[in-house]
């Protein structure tokens, strides 16, 4: 296969060098365009079996199809979003000549530019009866047959071929656009302003992540790429931007599945004078914004239906997993406990790990897998996430919440941890864990520290992973709602 692909490009770079010797650029600079294809839909579409319009055009496009007959080819026409249109080069019209080229020259894959009478055919459909043409961009490797489904290294790894042949993959860049605009439109429509934060970070925090390591040249200076946007834009909000937020790219040096990328997209806000209740009810617009969006409030997914409509329930931690093993859980049960637990419902767990890991472990591979239905997990013991503020009412949790959706979290939010004293304490913690060898600890940040000690309002924050939101709305993988993800090196 790959050596009738050589011979293929073999072929095409003599016709490159043939355009060449003829005194035609292959790659023009400019074209004589006059119209898209979807003008000309838009505009002639009405247009019955042979009818003429005498109106000229020049429309350009990628040939997806080609037939040569003897004294007329037909051609089809495919712009980059998916537009189709007929071309007609006939003898009569374009001369002897130009025929004789566009049969010896133009391969499937090329771009082409056709100027001509706008008509319908004898059958139909829409065209442009040429008069001239012209060579766009010669294309030296053989495009995929239309009909033919890719493989998924291929769909993934090469996606600018995805997106040629492939009216889903072009679709899935649509929406994931649209779905992101949505998140920002709702966020406006509360005063929030959109900012951007540095991705090159001395100390990483805001997460609990490996991060990706570098080095910055000028200064000597290890540098991380950010692992979260939480602490800038907390400095925002100190500064007096109540409401922030920003939809930015964030790196995590983790595991490659099927819900997780090393290079994702985060959305991150935080509202002055809000908790985690106030973030519960913005998270759940942006949500359902979306969903009307894509049309329904409900979706059909592989875990079943899913009704984003009405109240959302809210599940604490420690009850939730007290029904799911059939024994009661509290702050008080001991590790040895959670072990056993863990054992009978076949629970990989670490001999090291603290009650708190252990419960955290338990609702993750036990009750998170069967919330199906949109599900404000909350209630979870400080361990769970060092930046959140300590419960009102229970010392030993955290005002904090997961929001799971088909059985995999989607986002996060919680009232934020505003005392610069405890949260130098919570810092200082991760940061032994990380000297210990926790690789996914935190840091102690002297700035974010020293902002907070400045006095930040009381604040709610939320987190959502737009990859994750898109996975929700289309029931595609995260390779999928990425653009160009990372992928092994051939």
């Amino acid at each position: 296969m790959a050596s009738d692909a050589s011979e293929q490009m073999q072929i095409r770079l003599g016709k490159r060098q043939r355009l060449l010797d003829r005194g035609t650029e292959p790659y023009p600079v400019v074209l004589e365009r006059t119209h898209s294809l979807a003008q000309i839909r838009d505009e002639y579409g009405h247009l019955e079996a042979g009818d003429s319009t005498s109106v000229m055009a020049g429309v350009a496009g990628r040939v997806v199809f080609t037939r040569n007959t003897g004294k007329l080819c037909f051609a089809t026409l495919q712009a980059g979003d998916g537009t189709r249109l007929q071309a007609m080069i006939s003898l009569a019209n374009v001369g002897e000549q130009a025929l004789a080229d566009w049969k010896e020259l133009v391969d499937l894959g090329d771009h082409v530019l056709v100027h001509g009478e706008i008509i319908s055919s004898k059958r139909g459909e829409l065209s442009i009866m040429a008069n001239w043409w012209k060579m766009a961009s010669k294309s030296l490797r053989p495009m995929p047959t239309l009909h033919k489904e890719l493989n998924e290294e291929t769909r993934v790894r090469q996606r600018y071929v995805d997106l040629m042949v492939r009216e889903e993959a072009r679709q899935m860049v649509q929406t994931r656009a649209a779905i992101t605009q949505a998140v920002r439109d709702t966020l406006h429509g509360h005063g929030y302003i959109e900012v951007e934060t540095p991705m090159l970070q001395l100390v990483h925090g805001g997460a609990a992540a490996r991060p990706f390591e570098t080095h910055l040249n000028a200064f000597d200076q290890k540098m991380t790429m950010r692992i979260a946007l939480e602490l800038y834009l907390k400095r925002a909000v100190v500064g007096g931007i109540d409401r922030v937020y920003e939809i930015g790219r964030i790196f995590r040096n983790e595991g490659v599945d099927s819900t997780h990328s090393p290079e994702f997209t985060m959305l991150e806000c935080y509202e002055a004078y809000a908790d985690q209740f106030v973030m519960a009810e913005r998270m759940q617009e942006i949500i359902v914004k979306c969903a009307d969006l894509m049309g329904s409030r409900t979706l059909d997914t592989p875990e079943g239906e899913i009704n984003l409509d009405g109240q959302w329930q809210w599940l604490s931690v420690y009850p939730g997993l007290s029904e799911a093993v059939g024994q009661q859980i509290t702050t008080e049960t001991d590790a040895e406990q959670l072990r056993k637990i863990a054992d009978r419902h076949d629970v990989k767990v670490d001999a090291g790990w603290d009650e708190e890991k252990l419960v955290l472990e338990l609702f993750g591979e036990i009750v998170e897998p069967n919330l199906i239905q949109p599900t404000f997990v909350y209630d979870y013991p400080p361990s769970a996430q060092p930046l959140a503020r300590q419960h009102r009412e229970d010392p030993r949790l955290i005002e904090a919440w997961d929001l799971v959706i088909g059985g995999m979290e989607r986002g996060t939010a919680f009232s934020e941890l505003i005392d610069p004293v405890i949260q130098r304490e919570r810092l200082t913690e991760q940061a032994s864990r990380s000297a210990a060898g926790d690789e996914e600890a935190m840091q102690l940040d002297e700035d974010f520290l020293r902002a907070l000690e400045y006095g930040a309002p009381p604040m709610g924050g939320i987190g959502l992973g737009i990859d994750r939101l898109v996975m929700l709305f289309t029931n595609a993988g995260i390779r999928e709602t990425i653009l160009f993800p990372l992928m092994k090196p051939e």
